[in-house]
């Protein structure tokens, strides 16, 4: 077997190394792993009997948007919910595989789904604050349902969520008012600061601009480039062009199949699968 020859060494590499440290070029420097929020492999999932996830491998990674697209029906919505066991009370579901968050079975014995829904938030198509509780009283339910009392801490996580869901500036003066009394943009960045008050490590979203005029969905994307320096983020979106603009790596799912997931601007320039070209040039869907 032939083997490259080995570059001629230079003058310089035959001189005797100098004390003083010196760092290694940018080229040679080690290459961190990216850590995986979602392990999941062979997942399958049936109403009754009707499959409707077929054997799913993927591993999202931590800390990116990664977009989930694909025609209706296709499983985009059952997949995001079984991320955080939303399917629990749905007489008739049944689940196979390997699913872990941060390197911890979801569906292991002894896990709580209460638990993995502090670690999980889900923020859905259609916003649901609750009609009577006020503004304040939305964001904090979590954190008293958890038994937090300390009002320090409490209004701590209001001001902090309320930022982080681009929000307070617009409810700052009124926090007592109800939620249901916000416009449809603001009833769900309400939304998105209720999840974030109990500091989950992802934040899933079903379709979260179907509902809204394109100025509100222009502030939920920009929210969302926001969350991603602390937050995983899995969204499901029909929108193609959402997709594009605010994800990382993006998921097309068909007929309840992971059909091909990798970089989003490779996804939309130059999928590897002619099913993936085909929905994305829009030739069907």
């Amino acid at each position: 077997m032939s083997t490259l020859p080995e570059a001629p060494a230079s003058r310089a590499a035959k001189e005797p190394a100098k004390a003083s440290p010196v760092s290694l070029p940018v080229a040679a420097q080690p290459v961190a792993a990216e850590e995986i929020a979602f392990d999941i492999a062979n997942f399958n999932l049936w109403y009754g009997p009707r499959q409707a996830l077929i054997d799913v491998t993927i591993r999202i990674p931590a800390k990116k948007v990664t977009a989930i697209i694909g025609p209706s029906g296709c499983g985009k919505s059952t997949f995001l919910r079984a991320l955080n066991r939303m399917h629990e009370l749905t007489p008739g579901v049944r689940i196979d595989g390997s699913l872990r968050h941060f390197g911890e079975d979801l569906y292991g014995p002894g896990v709580q789904a209460v638990a993995i829904r502090r670690r999980v938030g889900m923020v859905f198509q259609k916003s649901n604050p609750f009609p009577t509780m006020s503004i304040a009283e939305n964001v904090l339910v979590g954190l008293r349902l958890n038994g937090v009392r300390d009002k320090e801490v409490l209004q701590r996580r209001l001001e902090e969520s309320l930022h982080m869901a681009a929000l307070w500036d617009e409810v700052k003066d009124h926090l007592n008012r109800p939620g249901t009394s916000l416009s449809g943009g603001q009833q769900q960045r309400l939304c998105i600061a209720r999840s974030l008050a109990v500091q989950p490590e992802t934040l899933l979203m079903d379709e979260p601009c179907s509902a809204l005029d394109p100025i509100a969905t222009a502030k939920i994307e920009e929210l969302i480039q926001t969350l991603r320096q602390t937050y995983t983020v899995v969204i499901v979106t029909h929108n193609m062009q959402q997709a594009a603009r605010c994800s990382d790596r993006t998921a097309f799912f068909y007929m309840g199949r992971l059909i091909e997931f990798d970089d989003t601007r490779k996804i939309f320039t130059n999928p590897g699968n002619p099913q993936t070209e085909a929905y994305v040039s829009g030739r069907f869907g």
